[in-house]
C-alpha cells in the first residue's frame, strides 16, 4: 500500500467525519447563539439556560438524522471493505 493510497483513505475518512458532524455542530452553535441573544436581551445569566436548550436540540436532531448517519457510515465501511484486496498488494 503506497503512501498516496493511505492519504486518499484518510481524506475520505476526514470528509465523512465532517459530513456527519456538521449538522450537529451547526445546530449547537445556532441554539447557543439564540440563547446567548436571549440572555443578553433579558439580562438573565443562568448557566443551565445556556446548556439545556443546546443539549435538547442536538439530541433531538441526532434522533432524527441517526438513520442517515448510520447509512453513511455503512456505505463508507462497505467501500473500505471493497478496497481491501487492493490494499494488500
Amino acid at each position: 500500500m503506497s503512501p498516496d493510497y493511505v492519504v486518499e483513505l484518510m481524506k475520505g475518512l476526514m470528509a465523512n467525519i465532517m459530513i456527519l458532524a456538521t449538522p450537529l455542530l451547526i445546530t449547537g452553535m445556532t441554539v447557543g447563539l439564540l440563547v446567548s441573544l436571549f440572555q443578553a436581551v433579558t439580562s438573565l445569566q443562568e448557566q443551565t439556560l445556556a446548556f439545556v436548550p443546546k443539549a435538547l436540540a442536538v439530541t433531538t436532531l441526532l434522533f432524527f438524522i441517526m438513520p442517515w448517519m448510520v447509512q453513511t457510515l455503512m456505505d463508507y465501511t462497505k467501500d473500505i471493505f471493497d478496497k481491501l484486496p487492493s490494499m494488500v498488494m
